[in-house]
């Protein structure tokens, strides 16, 4: 095990998770958990994320489709917050939600709308301003 994070998949993942997200999960790292939390920095955040040829707002894109079409909604709602902090607008992901039920169907695409509006609430965004 490393003493320390990947300080540029580190870096990475507070930008596009938020800085309060990744110190939460550094804080609730442990003996159990621990490896996997550098793996993850280091391999996903660092070598992947931090790769050059696809902008993070394209790779919010793919993983939010890879989420809904996995079923994995918790990482899924993590991800419409690094989404929106890649600049990615709402008439976006509400485009990328239609194309997602298309693919995956009408229940994967109903769960993309409705974890989208709960954190849409939760960062107090008004849905109807910014859609007009």
């Amino acid at each position: 095990m490393k003493n320390s994070y990947n300080e540029k998949g580190l870096k990475k993942r507070q930008k596009v998770l938020g800085i309060k997200y990744v110190s939460n999960a550094k804080k609730n790292t442990n003996l159990f958990n621990n490896n996997f939390q550098y793996f993850i920095t280091e391999n996903c955040w660092d070598k992947v994320w931090n790769n050059k040829y696809l902008t993070d707002k394209q790779k919010s894109f793919n993983t939010l489709c890879i989420l809904a079409c996995t079923n994995k909604w918790n990482e899924f709602k993590i991800h419409i917050t690094g989404a929106l902090n890649n600049g990615c607008t709402l008439q976006e992901l509400k485009e990328l939600f239609m194309q997602i039920t298309i693919y995956c169907g009408v229940p994967t695409g109903n769960e993309c709308f409705k974890v989208g509006l709960e954190v849409f609430k939760s960062k107090k965004i008004n849905i109807n301003k910014e859609l007009k």
